[in-house]
């Protein structure tokens, strides 16, 4: 049996604006074993939020295909879309307005549970009975379950939204920068949290965010997107150890280092980022990149595997 959960194959979302087609994912291919974390990374902006839903199939994508355990998921209609749901979730960035201001934590997290006929809104005992276990799963003190959004913290809003995520015990969860908005306390045992949960429940999860730190310190493998591609793809140490792409060497040599004496170091970015609508097939980051040649002007690179496990989108690696 294949250790392989999700596929991604030659993916793309195109958006029609006034001027052309913006190319937010532009032939993104990649995929997932299970129990693992695929960490997303890059600047604002550059499709990783459009990726995971797209997957999700919360934005239909243009092209491409998308396999979950071996099947195609891309055609799948309203009534096989909905059974899919229970096996593939999403927790939002913001954890505030991702809630409904209207209900209480309980109603929250009890939701999708009816929603998807796990419970019959009679059984009053089984549906609480289990939204209690979802709140002591998450940490979420049971005092709190007739509480509002507002009245809690961004850390407890958020393990409202894993609660509500993991409701209908999924295999994979979209994690759309979940940490982003709250404080670095709350981050860490946010990050802690999930990552109990996946090795309890053998969860895989695709972690969108901007933090470096982050996504070294919880993914088995990591992909560097820009304007809508992925232009390097490898495990953490590989990444961190031995970046290829200039974009990603950038990336990096962003980290502040916490020493005043310590002087700014090579890879700060210089130029104008190319407009995401109507893209021509040079290399995407030539406005930016401190090695361009003719070569980058005539062709945009695909990935190529420079080292065992390390591939790269670049004609200079």
């Amino acid at each position: 049996m294949s250790n392989e959960l999700l596929k991604v194959d030659h993916l793309k979302k195109y958006f029609k604006t006034p001027k052309g087609y913006l190319q937010a994912v532009d032939d993104v291919s990649f995929s997932i074993g299970r129990g693992g974390t695929l960490g997303v990374v890059g600047e604002s902006g550059c499709g990783k939020s459009t990726l995971g839903r797209c997957i999700l199939r919360l934005h239909e994508p243009t092209s491409g295909k998308v396999y979950f355990c071996g099947e195609d998921v891309t055609n799948y209609g309203p009534k096989e879309l909905k059974n899919l749901r229970t096996k593939m979730q999403i927790i939002f960035q913001d954890p505030y307005s991702s809630l409904d201001p209207r209900n209480t934590i309980a109603q929250a997290i009890e939701e999708p549970l009816l929603l998807h006929g796990m419970f019959n809104k009679r059984d009053k005992e089984g549906i609480t009975k289990r939204v209690l276990e979802l709140m002591d799963m998450v940490g979420l003190a049971r005092r709190f379950v007739n509480s509002y959004p507002h009245e809690l913290d961004g850390g407890r809003r958020q393990r409202i939204g894993i609660a509500r995520a993991l409701s209908l015990k999924p295999d994979f969860i979209v994690c759309d920068e979940p940490v982003s908005a709250l404080d670095v306390s709350i981050q860490a045992q946010i990050l802690n949290l999930m990552q109990d949960l996946q090795e309890e429940l053998g969860l895989t999860y695709m972690f969108i965010t901007h933090d470096l730190s982050v996504v070294k310190h919880i993914s088995s493998q990591i992909i560097v997107m820009y304007l809508g591609r992925v232009v390097e793809r490898a495990a953490p140490e590989e990444l961190f150890k031995n970046p290829l792409h200039p974009y990603t060497q950038a990336l990096l040599a962003s980290i502040p280092v916490p020493d005043p004496d310590v002087k700014l170091r090579k890879g700060v970015l210089k130029g104008e980022i190319s407009s995401p609508i109507n893209m021509s097939e040079e290399c995407r980051f030539i406005n930016r990149c401190p090695s361009v040649s003719d070569e980058c002007r005539n062709r945009s690179m695909p990935e190529k595997e420079v080292v065992k496990g390390h591939f790269a989108a670049c004609c200079h690696c």
